[in-house]
């Protein structure tokens, strides 16, 4: 059926998912009606969301929103449980290598509080621990490990340290001390290669000294035998070959879907729906194939909606590039409300986007992607990513989102700001979202706002 795109409400979904079905929609094993996240799992926020109607979406939603579930079925079908903690985007490349083998990341706990609205109690429970409104929101994660009611305790749990926001290394350390072993490994303040110094190409166009990459090489090489002792077989080379070339085919996927969707003269895909896309690529969601499914499924979509010339948000919306991930996911939909669409986006976590190299041994490859990460270098190298992106996606203003308490925020708002105007000269604004942001939303509305009309003047001069 051809049905013109647009974003419906959780009510005018409960019709459309009707609809679908009695047209023969065929769905996976973890598919059904969105409105069941609410009932069953007590995800509220959904009802203040608005979706992209096609099927391709719901699958994507479905599949977001069954993580802890499949990773629940995952054990009692005798798989191995990893957590994995900061690195976003490496250690689960190696984890999916072997089999029998799930990765997941307990710090997407920091999503909970919005989706449950709060009901949850995750924030205040942190509070009682110690851990209070002074840290990031990734604290959920601390008495979601706790109370049990959320994933699945893992079988290993390993976390990066060294190059990392303060807060999540004292949240990681009292989860330890609370009596979760944890596997620690360390990754250095990536930095520029001395003169004279021996180099490597980092991808990103980064480059790092020779002494780093070797440092972080013998670092995921303990966690390979740490994982292979867990799966009860070794970590080989041509085994973790495998792996990268099936996560590059996922991160293939998935740079197609943003550069159609970004490049593309208006949004055949809401930026809500962009922004989970996104997050899929740091650790398959639990579930490598079936991310592949998704993120094909989306592609071709938006590639008929584009060859259909069918938007969701049209040609007058002003391009925004966007920085950081939103705690409170309706701030995507406000966005597009006051007349903005996302034309690329930075949402800490670009090295899981890159292509690996498959040219290089395994571990060699994937320890340059590890320190090609943006929050472990200098944030003017992340800013110059920015700007080049920015100028791929012409991009007319940038809006950094400033995650509540996060110690790593406490300055490159501005300096990627203040590169941003220096080296391109459109306008950029800071803002920070809370979990649950509408109290906010007349303040964010009115700074997002006048955000997207100083663009759009500026297109008149």
């Amino acid at each position: 059926m051809n049905t013109s795109p647009r974003k419906l409400n959780l009510d005018e979904w409960d019709d459309r998912y009707e609809q679908l079905r009695r047209d023969g929609l065929r769905e996976a094993g973890y598919g059904g009606p969105l409105r069941r996240h609410v009932v069953r799992e007590k995800d509220f926020r959904l009802q203040q969301l608005q979706f992209d109607n096609s099927p391709a979406a719901l699958r994507l939603w479905n599949f977001l929103l069954t993580e802890n579930e499949r990773l629940h079925q995952a054990r009692a079908n005798g798989h191995k449980i990893v957590g994995t903690m900061k690195d976003l985007g490496t250690v689960p490349v190696m984890a999916y290598a072997l089999p029998g083998v799930r990765a997941f990341y307990p710090d997407g706990a920091w999503w909970t509080p919005c989706l449950m609205e709060c009901s949850d109690k995750l924030l205040q429970q942190a509070e009682a621990m110690g851990i209070d409104a002074s840290f990031c929101p990734v604290r959920a994660m601390l008495p979601a490990f706790e109370n049990g009611e959320h994933f699945p305790q893992p079988d290993l749990l390993v976390c990066s340290t060294g190059a990392v926001c303060d807060d999540f290394s004292a949240i990681a350390q009292r989860l330890e001390h609370l009596g979760h072993p944890i596997f620690w490994w360390e990754i250095p303040r990536r930095r520029q290669p001395a003169p004279g110094e021996m180099a490597c190409a980092l991808p990103g166009n980064l480059a790092a000294p020779k002494i780093q990459v070797d440092c972080v090489r013998t670092e995921l090489q303990r966690i390979g035998k740490a994982l292979g002792h867990l799966a009860g077989k070794t970590l080989e080379d041509d085994c973790l070959a495998a792996g990268i070339r099936a996560a590059n085919q996922a991160r293939r996927l998935l740079d197609s879907l943003r550069r159609t969707v970004y490049f593309a003269p208006a949004a055949p895909l809401p930026a809500l729906e962009m922004l989970v896309a996104e997050m899929l690529a740091i650790h398959f969601c639990s579930d490598r194939e079936e991310t592949i499914v998704v993120l094909d499924g989306l592609l071709a979509e938006v590639q008929l909606r584009v060859r259909r010339n069918q938007f969701i948000v049209s040609a007058e919306a002003v391009r925004i590039f966007w920085v950081n991930p939103v705690a409170d996911l309706r701030a995507m939909n406000l966005l597009e409300e006051l007349g903005g669409r996302i034309c690329g986006s930075d949402y800490m976590f670009t090295h899981a986007l890159d292509l690996i190299p498959e040219n290089l041994p395994p571990l060699e490859a994937l320890a340059r992607t590890a320190l090609a990460d943006p929050m472990v270098g200098p944030t003017s190298d992340r800013a110059m990513r920015i700007v080049r992106e920015c100028q791929a996606g012409h991009a007319e203003a940038v809006v950094v989102s400033r995650i509540p308490g996060a110690s790593h925020c406490a300055r490159e708002g501005e300096i990627i700001r203040e590169i941003v105007r220096q080296t391109i000269g459109i306008p950029a604004i800071e803002l920070e979202i809370p979990p649950v942001c509408d109290a906010l939303l007349p303040s964010l509305g009115s700074r997002l706002q006048a955000l997207v009309e100083t663009a759009r003047d500026r297109r008149t001069k």
